[in-house]
C-alpha cells in the first residue's frame, strides 16, 4: 500500500474535530493489481472511526470476486463503466448514476462487465467494527459456481 500525500493539517484536525479537505493527490492510494483504489475517508487518514469512503477503478476482466463484510454495511455508486453486480445469488447489471446498499454480513461481489474501465464509489460503515473488515467466500459454494453455472445453463 502506497500513502501519497496525506493532509498537512491532520494533527491539527484531530485536535479541533473540523472538517478535512482531501484532493485526490492527497487520497491514499492502495494498488491491487489490476485494480485501484483511492481512500478519501478512513480512520487514520481523517478524524473518523465511522466511515470509510473509497474510488475504485477496475479496468477491463477486473473483479472483487464474492466475498462479504461480517460488520459492516456497503453503499456502491457507479460513476463510469458497467458492473456486474451480485447480492446474494441476484445478479444486476449497473450503470453511471446506478447504485446498490449491501446490508452487513450479505455475500456480494463486483464485476467489470463491460469494455472500459468500471469506476464507482464505496462507503462502509461502520468504520470501527470488530473482526475482519472482509471475509473471502469466492471457494465456497454456490459462490465459487455461480457464474459458470448461469453461463452454461
Amino acid at each position: 500500500m502506497l500513502s501519497v500525500g496525506l493532509p498537512t493539517s491532520n494533527m491539527s484536525y484531530e485536535n479541533k474535530k473540523t472538517g478535512c479537505f482531501i484532493s485526490e493527490a492527497q487520497a491514499e492510494i492502495e494498488d491491487d493489481p489490476p485494480k485501484t483504489h483511492y481512500w478519501y475517508c478512513k480512520p487514520g487518514l481523517v478524524n473518523t472511526d465511522k466511515l470509510n469512503f473509497v474510488r475504485a477503478k477496475f479496468p477491463t476482466g477486473a473483479f472483487h470476486d464474492f466475498h462479504n463484510h461480517p460488520a459492516m454495511e456497503e453503499i456502491l455508486y457507479v460513476l463510469s463503466g458497467t458492473a456486474e453486480q451480485w447480492i446474494e445469488t441476484e445478479k444486476r447489471i449497473l450503470k453511471a448514476g446506478d447504485s446498490v446498499h449491501i446490508p452487513k454480513t450479505l455475500v456480494h461481489a463486483t464485476f467489470n462487465a463491460g469494455e472500459d474501465t468500471l469506476e464507482f464509489l464505496a462507503i462502509l460503515t461502520p468504520a470501527d467494527s470488530d473482526g475482519p473488515m472482509t471475509v473471502d467466500r469466492s471457494q465456497e459454494e454456490p459462490w465459487n459456481s455461480i457464474r459458470s453455472a448461469l453461463s452454461s445453463g
